[in-house]
């Protein structure tokens, strides 16, 4: 007799069929796998802490109850519940009529780009975690490509409203983003 595996090591795919049937133990370990970097992800666009949690709490609901749509051609789990985090913070964002600062905040993060998402020097967080590898992957990327990413998906920018911003035509900055993502996703398989 074969003894199943505890769910804290159950790969994501089969957790997210457990979850699709309404396993709801199975849910509770997927989003405590990756809870901090959705929390990570959505603070980082909202800029703030109390918003960032009310939004993560309804994006937890929307993955429970969107799990049974997932299937396998729309990509990892850890992708498609990162893509309904992104876009649950982003319409937050764009609810609260934030936009007009956005543009001038991005330009300011610029500067300081390198600086935020180097990696931590507190000895408590030396262990590498999946938001880790993100930043790091992310700082691999040419400046140009960083840039264009970082507006598109934490600032919920479009191609042409970063193309208007970074003075660029729009099929560069498409180009940048599509080499970027290509890269960032090269890197990032089997490291998540």
């Amino acid at each position: 007799m074969t003894e199943e595996p505890a769910i804290q090591e159950i790969a994501d795919e089969a957790l997210f069929s457990r979850i699709a049937g309404g396993d709801a133990a199975a849910f509770e370990s997927f989003y405590d796998r990756y809870e901090r970097l959705f929390f990570g992800l959505v603070l980082r666009i909202l800029r703030d802490e109390k918003e960032a949690e009310d939004v993560l709490q309804d994006a937890a609901v929307l993955i429970w109850e969107r799990a049974p749509q997932y299937h396998a051609a729309l990509g990892r789990p850890l992708s498609w519940a990162v893509t309904l985090v992104r876009n649950k913070a982003i319409d937050r964002l764009r609810a609260g009529k934030r936009r007009g600062n956005l543009l001038e905040r991005a330009a300011g993060e610029f500067a300081t780009a390198e600086a935020a998402l180097s990696p931590p020097t507190d000895p408590a967080r030396v262990g590498i975690d999946g938001a880790e590898i993100v930043r790091r992957s992310l700082l691999g990327l040419p400046l140009e490509q960083r840039q264009a990413i970082e507006l598109a998906f934490f600032g919920g920018l479009s191609q042409s409203e970063i193309a208007d911003h970074l003075q660029q035509p729009l099929g560069t900055i498409k180009a940048r983003i599509r080499r970027g993502m290509i890269t960032l996703r090269d890197a990032l398989e089997g490291a998540l």
